[in-house]
């Protein structure tokens, strides 16, 4: 129960994934008006805490320590159902999904439930038809950023159109494979 409506409509949007909230200098969206103010912050310049294996800085060192843990290979969270390790004891909290096939975030279009909020919010697009990620080289949209990824590795390549039976010879190919300009 909620005392006040803003407080449910916040709450709703942890199972739809709506984010109406946009940072103007990244794009990235927020559930809320104070995360996205909170976010801000990430495009301050200050980050005194330096990683002294690969310069990286962070604003704080919290931050630093988890990251840390890329270079050292430390996993310190282990999950009790199946021994595996993690660096961060969010991640340890999302994999524990894996074994109790909890699904936490629902479509309310489908009622199709997933594991992440994040997969949800992409699921979301074939229903709203929304295509964020556009090709800058010919305009074409996609609803991932890794259908948009694939789409650009095309426009470094080019199609063989030649039916010369020779070609193989001259390219190490048969007609109709890719191969780089």
């Amino acid at each position: 129960i909620f005392r006040r409506n803003c407080d449910l409509l916040v709450h709703q949007r942890t199972h739809t994934g709506e984010r109406p909230y946009e940072c103007s200098k990244c794009g990235k969206r927020f559930p809320t008006s104070s995360s996205l103010l909170r976010h801000y912050q990430s495009h301050r310049e200050e980050r005194p805490f330096q990683c002294p294996d690969c310069g990286k800085g962070f604003k704080h060192n919290c931050n630093l320590v988890i990251h840390r843990r890329i270079h050292t290979g430390e996993r310190p969270y282990e999950c009790d159902k199946c021994r595996k390790m993690f660096n961060s004891s969010s991640i340890l909290l999302r994999h524990y999904r894996i074994h109790t096939e909890e699904r936490p975030f629902r479509c309310p279009d489908c009622g199709k439930g997933f594991k992440q909020n994040s997969t949800l919010v992409t699921h979301r697009r074939i229903h709203t038809g929304e295509r964020p990620y556009e090709c800058p080289q010919c305009g074409k949209s996609f609803s991932q950023n890794s259908n948009l990824t694939k789409h650009q590795q095309r426009h470094r390549f080019v199609r063989c159109s030649s039916s010369i039976p020779h070609w193989r010879r001259h390219f190490g190919h048969s007609p109709g494979h890719s191969h780089f300009l």
